[in-house]
């Protein structure tokens, strides 16, 4: 008994053998303190795609002419005290290439997002064309199987000269007085063969 509490004093409710608590699977995880801060790729993707959409205008291309205009005219014609980058323009150089080095990934980034988009809505389209075709089939199998069962159904034409057929016969019995035909037998061209 004294075992028993010294083994459970020394390994509590919820830890293994090698004194590391158990992970209980009823319970959610504790959160885990990250280094890095956590981004929402979603979000981040939206925003490329607004800048991206931005670049490709013509008011980013008329607007970053209007600041280097600027910039060289103000650093060519402004008092030296005030001039912030002389002639070779090293500073402007510097903006530029930063500007472009992010521009480049954050386009690729709206293109392969488009592209994903396009992928998907190309699916999108493959099954409906496949599901088009499936009922295109279908239908036409139906139409064939209406027309088949039409050529064995009695059309008003057949109809109509079968009526004048038995109205002449009919005729032709109360001239000449003769009982009617009960049995198809008794008929005087015999079975009708043609009935179909």
């Amino acid at each position: 008994m004294a075992a028993e509490r010294d083994t459970r004093e020394r390994h509590p409710a919820g830890a293994t053998a090698t004194g590391r608590p158990r992970a209980r699977l009823d319970q959610p995880r504790p959160l885990r303190r990250r280094l890095l801060p956590e981004w929402d790729p979603d979000a981040f993707g939206r925003l490329s795609e607004r800048i991206a959409r931005f670049l490709g205008t013509g008011r980013f291309i008329v607007w970053m002419t209007v600041v280097i205009i600027v910039w060289v005219v103000w650093n060519i014609a402004a008092p030296a005290a005030l001039r912030f980058d002389e002639y070779p323009f090293i500073f402007l150089t510097l903006a530029l290439s930063l500007q472009a080095s992010y521009a480049a990934p954050l386009i690729l980034l709206a293109q392969n997002r488009q592209d994903d988009r396009d992928r998907v809505n190309l699916e999108q389209d493959r099954k409906q064309n496949e599901r088009s075709i499936a009922d295109t089939e279908y239908l036409t199998r139906e139409i064939a199987a209406l027309r088949m069962g039409l050529g064995e159904v009695a059309t008003r034409d057949w109809i109509r000269s079968e009526l004048q057929d038995m109205i002449k016969e009919l005729e032709e019995r109360q001239n000449g007085h003769r009982a009617p035909a009960v049995f198809p037998a008794d008929h005087p061209r015999g079975r009708d063969m043609d009935d179909r």
